[in-house]
């Protein structure tokens, strides 16, 4: 008996040991990055307020203004479509910078402390097609479903099979979009 409650204790104290490591590590991760960067993540960065997303036709916000500009016809042309149907695009993100690429990562490992989890939604900045200007996240739940069944007449494809709102200009107009890699990791 004495030998399981030393056992058990020794369990407790070694995950104990493992998550205050584990959250050191994010918290540490998450302080060089906004030391790197001096502050948090502005507009200019291509933060987008997620109560005001974006239309496609905005021509001031860095998010949308740094965006490949094949994307940016791309989406413009796929909305008058989807218009007839009822369905208007909410940019919820498109260009980001590297810094705030970096500070997106830092923040969800902070908040979830698992790096092995969060690189399933959250790419590096290297790997970011955001970063690019490359892609864009649609915030509605009827405009992701059109564009999964309607974009690939613009180019327009889901790119992660885990995230239904990430949208790139994938294949040219009209052809098949490539299969969806199964997460931000590739």
């Amino acid at each position: 008996m004495a030998l399981l409650t030393i056992g058990g204790g020794l369990v407790v104290v070694l995950t104990a040991a493992i998550t205050l490591a584990a959250s050191t590590t994010a918290i540490s991760f998450t302080s060089g990055v906004l030391a790197a960067t001096g502050s948090a993540p502005t507009i200019d960065d291509g933060v987008v307020d997620a109560a005001l997303p974006l239309s496609v036709d905005e021509d001031e916000h860095p998010a949308m203004v740094r965006l490949d500009d094949g994307l940016r016809e791309a989406l413009r042309a796929a909305q008058v479509a989807a218009l007839d149907d009822g369905v208007t695009f909410d940019i919820t993100s498109g260009w980001r910078s590297a810094d705030y690429q970096r500070w997106l990562l830092a923040d969800a490992i902070a908040t979830s402390g698992s790096e092995e989890t969060v690189r399933e939604l959250v790419a590096t900045p290297e790997r970011s097609s955001h970063v690019t200007g490359r892609a864009v996240d649609i915030g509605s739940l009827d405009a992701q479903l059109w564009l999964i069944e309607h974009g690939r007449a613009w180019g327009l494809c889901q790119t992660y099979a885990n995230e239904r709102w990430h949208f790139e200009r994938a294949t040219r107009d009209g052809e098949d979009c490539p299969e969806p890699r199964i997460d931000a990791r590739g």
